[in-house]
């Protein structure tokens, strides 16, 4: 695997979970959970961007179990297109059925309860989102 962080973001309409890998491509951690409606959202995209230093950003598609499109899915891809403006890195899109609902239990093993957890859920999506790419990179040698 190539040496540097990667990142990847959990959309949605409200929050948005941010994750990144060290730089070796072992371990995804929760990094943030930003509001997808800021008015200052590019610019901590671009301050992210900058302090992680990634060689690839993923974004997790919100597909239906039955794998159809939905507008969760449309608004990842305009996410995307937004990510597009400020960065040149490669993005990749990584299938997210269940991401949620795996981050959810995760956190209630740890003792977390629902109320006190919306923020973390979003940001523990994205690194499910994250161990994804994370593992497929592993087998194939890329995202691709």
């Amino acid at each position: 695997m190539k040496t540097g962080r990667r990142v990847a973001f959990d959309y949605g309409q409200v929050r948005i979970g941010v994750a990144a890998s060290d730089p070796s491509g072992l371990i995804a951690s929760p990094i943030a959970t930003l509001l997808a409606t800021d008015s200052n959202l590019a610019d901590q995209l671009i301050a992210l961007f900058a302090e992680y230093e990634p060689i690839y950003i993923v974004v997790g598609e919100p597909k239906h179990l039955s794998g159809a499109s939905n507008p969760s899915l449309i608004a990842a891809h305009a996410f995307a297109d937004l990510l597009r403006t400020l960065t040149d890195l490669p993005i990749h899109f990584i299938d997210e059925r269940l991401s949620t609902i795996s981050a959810a239990k995760n956190l209630r093993s740890m003792g977390h309860n629902a109320k006190s957890s919306k923020s973390k859920i979003d940001a523990m999506a994205a690194v499910s989102i994250l161990e994804s790419a994370l593992e497929r990179e592993r087998i194939a040698g890329h995202l691709d």
